[in-house]
């Protein structure tokens, strides 16, 4: 009877310690789609069990960016199987400085200096790329270059039938197949008003298209994906998913959210419906830009 009584009291104590009270002023909570609270071992054992996941990020949130490094720092632990990390903030012109970096034939300050970074890397994006150098984890550059999707936006998808067989390289196969009607594509023609026209939906489904074919081009037999983007590059399994499952079935994908709201106690649950787990953020925490 008393080892009963201990069992229900520490069940007790669980419910107490894990769920948020009405006071409470969490950095974060993670709902999943029911808008359950979870803890952050539910969302690694979900990671852990997937073969892609798609962590969508706000670019200058600072919760997401720890968040990120924590869920890769577990990941390296699993030896069960080779985890990758892949980035929309690299093209894949830039691979080969990451390769070059990660061997040790030149520099962090050589990197630095030629590999185009965003302008918040040193605060959001290095921590992970100097923990996967330092413990054996590839980095890949997923992006097309910035090149090619500005001329996308200014000339159309036809512009990309007179690259050249090496610029091709650095992007999906073509004729990279747009389906306008996808809600994700529409809401950002709707977002700019008209500006750039269908342009401007076909330069964001070259960058998808491509950061799905690099994904699936650095996917072997036991290996885990990690991908860091936009969150509209993955939320509603549009964009990067839409994609990689229009090219290959059988993938177990995992998708992330990130959002802010005043009072992460309080979340309408269409917010949450956006991928199967949602960071939610509140609106006053502190951004990196």
């Amino acid at each position: 009877m008393i080892k009963k009584l201990s069992l229900f009291f520490f069940a007790a104590f669980l419910f107490v310690a894990f769920t948020p009270a009405d006071n409470d002023k969490p950095a974060y909570l993670l709902y999943n789609k029911q808008g359950e609270v979870i803890s952050y071992s539910d969302l690694l054992e979900s990671v852990l069990d997937s073969d892609l996941t798609f962590f969508g990020e706000l670019h200058n949130n600072t919760i997401a960016h720890w968040l990120q490094l924590e869920l890769v720092k577990d990941l390296a632990e699993d030896t069960q199987r080779t985890t990758h990390v892949g980035m929309e903030m690299f093209e894949a012109d830039q691979q080969i400085l990451i390769d070059e970096y990660f061997s040790g034939y030149i520099s962090q300050s050589s990197f630095e200096d030629e590999a185009r970074l965003w302008r918040n890397y040193q605060t959001d994006y290095k921590p992970v790329v100097e923990f996967a150098r330092e413990n054996g984890l590839k980095v890949i550059a997923t992006n097309i270059p910035r090149r090619y999707a500005s001329s996308v936006f200014h000339n159309g998808m036809d512009v990309l039938d007179s690259l050249s067989g090496r610029a091709l390289r650095y992007m999906a196969p073509l004729p990279i197949e747009v389906d306008k009607t996808l809600p994700g594509y529409k809401n950002i023609a709707e977002a700019a008003h008209g500006h750039g026209g269908d342009n401007l939906i076909y330069a964001q489904a070259v960058k998808d298209a491509t950061m799905a074919h690099f994904i699936l081009l650095n996917m072997k037999m036991d290996d885990r994906m990690f991908h860091i983007n936009g969150s509209y590059h993955s939320n509603n399994r549009e964009g990067i998913i839409w994609y990689i499952e229009d090219t290959v079935a059988g993938y177990n994908i995992f998708s992330i959210n990130t959002i802010t709201v005043d009072d992460p106690l309080e979340v309408d649950e269409e917010e949450l419906q956006s991928a199967d787990v949602t960071l939610v953020v509140p609106s006053t925490m502190t951004t990196t830009y």
